[in-house]
């Protein structure tokens, strides 16, 4: 079974940094997109940032500056370096993944999984 599992949350004071990271798990035979999201209490959850295969990112408007994502694609891991936080970015982030899974069969399908979440808590 395939999975992705979060790390590196925690308590930060306002300006400071925290880097998350997420490891894929199982018997993958490939990883597309993997990003990271996020859902503050009482809100909706709200895209951070994606990275492709292929090393294309892309952000939310809210954390372009400060925010970088980036994968090792041969740890299958992607991380989050979150600089200049802000109370405003107390979540949950959530790590998301699209793999290709290989069965014991030989045959494969695509999935979208998710983490179970990494708290981030900035204070003012």
């Amino acid at each position: 079974q395939v999975q992705v599992v979060e790390s590196g949350g925690g308590l930060v004071q306002a300006g400071g940094s925290l880097r998350l990271s997420c490891a894929a798990s199982g018997s993958i035979l490939g990883i597309n997109a993997m990003g990271w999201y996020r859902q503050a209490p009482g809100k909706q959850r709200e895209l951070v940032a994606t990275i492709t295969s292929g090393g294309s990112t892309n952000y939310a408007d809210s954390v372009k500056g400060r925010f970088t994502i980036s994968r090792d694609n041969a740890k299958r891991t992607v991380y989050l370096l979150m600089n200049s936080l802000k109370p405003e970015d107390t979540s949950v982030y959530y790590c998301n993944a699209e793999m290709i899974e290989l069965n014991s069969k030989g045959s494969s399908r695509l999935l979208e999984v998710w983490g179970q979440g990494t708290l981030v808590t900035v204070s003012s």
